[in-house]
C-alpha cells in the first residue's frame, strides 16, 4: 500500500492561500515552506516540475472548493438568482475578513502565467468549466435553454470575477453584492429562449 503523500495538501493549501493574497510571481518556494510546515524536500518530491507544478495543483483545488460551494448553493437555493446573491454575500465576507488582502486564487495564478504556460491554462479551463456547468445546470433548471444558459453562466462568472477585482481595490464588498443583484434581477426578467 503506498504512503499517504503527507505534505502535498498543506503545500498546496498554503499555495491557494498566499497564491491568493499575494500573487504566484510574489509567492517564493521559501513562502510556500513556511506556511506549509513541510520540509523543503518535499516541494521537489511533490512537484518536481517547479513552482509551475504547485501552481497547477493550486489552481486544480481552488477550482474544486469553488465548484463545490456552488453546487452546495445550488442545492439550497431556489433559483439561479438567489443563488448569486447567496454567493456574492459569502464572497464579500470572506473578502472583509482578509482586510480585501485575498482575491481569486485561480484568477492570479491566471492572469499571471496563461496563456505562456499550459498546463496552469489547462487547469484554468477546467476550473472555470466546473464552476460555469454548475451555473449552466441551475440556469436550465429555471427554464433557459441549455444554450443560453451557457452563456448567461460566462456573463455571471465574469461580472463576478471583475466584481471581485472591483472590492479587493475599494476596499468594499459592494461591488460584488451590487454585480450579484443586478445579474438576479436580469437573470429574472431575461427571455428564456
Amino acid at each position: 500500500m503506498p504512503a499517504v503523500p503527507k505534505h502535498r495538501a498543506p503545500i498546496v493549501n498554503a499555495a491557494v492561500t498566499l497564491f491568493r493574497r499575494q500573487g504566484y510571481a510574489s509567492t517564493g518556494l521559501n513562502d510556500l515552506v513556511d506556511a506549509s510546515g513541510a520540509p523543503k524536500g518535499s516541494l521537489y518530491h511533490y512537484f518536481p516540475d517547479g513552482k509551475a507544478s504547485i501552481a497547477i495543483a493550486a489552481v486544480e483545488e481552488a477550482g474544486r472548493r469553488v465548484a463545490e460551494t456552488m453546487a452546495k448553493l445550488a442545492r439550497e437555493n431556489r433559483s439561479t438568482g438567489d443563488l448569486l446573491r447567496a454567493h456574492a454575500r459569502l464572497l464579500s465576507g470572506w473578502m472583509r475578513n482578509s482586510g480585501f488582502r485575498d482575491g481569486c486564487p485561480i484568477t492570479t495564478v491566471l492572469l499571471e502565467l496563461a496563456p505562456r504556460d499550459r498546463g496552469v491554462s489547462e487547469a484554468g479551463r477546467k476550473a472555470y468549466a466546473a464552476r460555469l456547468g454548475v451555473l449552466r445546470d441551475k440556469l436550465v433548471a429555471d427554464g433557459f435553454s441549455c444554450s443560453r444558459a451557457e452563456r448567461l453562466a460566462v456573463l455571471c462568472v465574469s461580472t463576478l470575477q471583475g466584481a471581485l477585482i472591483q472590492s479587493r481595490v475599494e476596499r468594499t464588498g459592494a461591488a460584488i453584492e451590487t454585480a450579484a443583484a443586478e445579474l438576479a434581477v436580469l437573470l429574472e426578467a431575461a427571455p428564456l429562449r
